[in-house]
């Protein structure tokens, strides 16, 4: 049974703690049950699809079974049905203490009779320039939230 995710926070939590645990079943249910669904991971191919999307997932984890993702620098902006996250992404691979990244990620969600689910998920390599202007953003732990 599906899980349902009371708000885009909800959801974007569990996909990253299914990151963390390799949990490819829990990671597609976070994912909108819609063939439209798009993922571009780092290396800049665009996934569309469930199965697509499934497959890379799993190849990730199949090769980097510990892979912890610290999120920071959180910027939301939010409507009734969607709700859309800019997030920096620090990588974390095994056992091993130096990050890998930063990351800049988007993540879109949108809310349906099945809770919140993500539509996309777009990360990118961080610029060093992106990386000193995400070091000037909020550091008082709360995500910036716009209406």
């Amino acid at each position: 049974m599906s899980i349902i995710f009371a708000s885009a926070e909800d959801a974007e939590h569990a996909f990253y703690e299914a990151i963390a645990h390799a949990d490819l079943e829990a990671l597609m249910n976070v994912w909108a049950d819609d063939e439209e669904i798009v993922c571009i991971h780092p290396t800049g191919q665009r996934l569309r699809g469930v199965a697509a999307i499934r497959e890379s997932w799993r190849t990730i984890f199949a090769n980097n079974p510990q892979l912890t993702v610290r999120i920071t620098h959180s910027i939301r902006w939010s409507s009734m049905l969607i709700t859309v996250h800019n997030v920096v992404e620090t990588l974390y691979l095994g056992n091993e203490p130096t990050p890998h990244g930063p990351m800049l990620a988007t993540n879109v969600f949108q809310r349906g009779a099945s809770g919140w689910r993500l539509l996309s998920h777009h990360a990118s390599t961080a610029t060093e320039a992106a990386q000193e202007a995400t070091a000037n953003e909020r550091h008082d732990g709360k995500p910036r939230t716009l209406h």
